[in-house]
């Protein structure tokens, strides 16, 4: 399979590369590739087999004040994409996120669950998943993920570790939950999903268990040996952004199981793996 990763400098479009090392893959930066550019997208698509899409505006609060350009590059990317990979008989997957619900539930949302996004960004990621669904229903992964860190970014974290070694003491929200994910295991498991020829659909690509950001914070510190009594927890109006945040972002994963194949292990399981190997040190 020759492989098109789209996104490829991001945070996951590294660790993707990573994953495939080996095999025939085209790893494609934001400079050169314009998801948002229809003709340059289906000319760069021809010849592919697999396109993996990481390229995402993630600036959540501003897309607030510029949901045309988030729009552009989450909807209308995702859009060309699937058109391309139509055009081209290849598969799509499309990564998105746990802002196209509205985070009010108290049970991990299904995958066919309503989608009911409540910020700009969640609105644009899911007319991008509405967009590959309608175009590309029979060749195309929709892999929602959430509360992602790893080496190659800024993420919560590396945030954290930074903290510990510039505060004595600090606060973390605790009415916030859902499945810290190591982009490691999120890009093993759509390499799992393509390799295992799965069914088309919508998987929820996230770690197993849930924890707050609180417990989340906590657990960074234990992992480097630190007193993790040192954050206290808070709630998320002292925190005020423009862009509301789901307060549950916990997700199902059921369809890994119809497809025969295991979910993302648990999210402390990965955090210990991830600190060992020195991915959230402070830079």
């Amino acid at each position: 399979m020759r492989f098109l990763i789209t996104g490829a400098g991001g945070m996951l479009g590294r660790d993707l590369q990573t994953a495939l090392a080996g095999r025939d893959v085209t790893a494609a930066t934001r400079a050169d590739l314009d998801i948002t550019d229809e003709a340059a997208v289906i000319a760069a698509v021809a010849g592919h087999d697999v396109v993996i899409n990481a390229a995402a505006y993630t600036a959540v609060d501003d897309a607030e004040t510029d949901e045309d350009a988030a729009y552009a590059l989450n909807a209308l990317g995702p859009r060309n994409l699937a058109r391309g990979a139509a055009a081209a008989g290849a598969r799509l997957v499309q990564i998105s996120t746990d802002y196209v619900f509205d985070g009010r539930g108290t049970s991990p949302y299904a995958e066919d669950a309503a989608r009911a996004p409540i910020s700009a960004y969640g609105r644009t990621k899911a007319a991008g998943e509405e967009f590959v669904s309608e175009l590309l229903p029979d060749a195309s992964y929709i892999v929602r993920t959430a509360w992602l860190y790893g080496e190659h970014g800024n993420n919560f974290a590396r945030t954290m570790r930074t903290l510990a070694a510039n505060r004595d003491t600090w606060s973390v929200v605790d009415d916030q939950r859902g499945q810290p994910t190591w982009t490691v295991d999120l890009a093993d498991a759509v390499i799992r999903l393509v390799d295992a020829d799965a069914p088309a659909g919508i998987y929820h690509g996230t770690s197993s268990g849930e924890t707050t950001w609180f417990g989340f914070a906590r657990a960074i510190l234990e992992t480097a040996g630190l007193d993790p009594e040192r954050i206290t927890p808070t709630d998320s109006s002292a925190f005020q952004r423009p862009a509301p945040r789901p307060d549950y972002s916990v997700l199902a994963h059921d369809t890994w199981a119809a497809a025969g194949l295991s979910p993302i292990r648990d999210w402390r399981e990965a955090l210990d793996v991830a600190a060992a190997r020195g991915i959230i040190d402070p830079r």
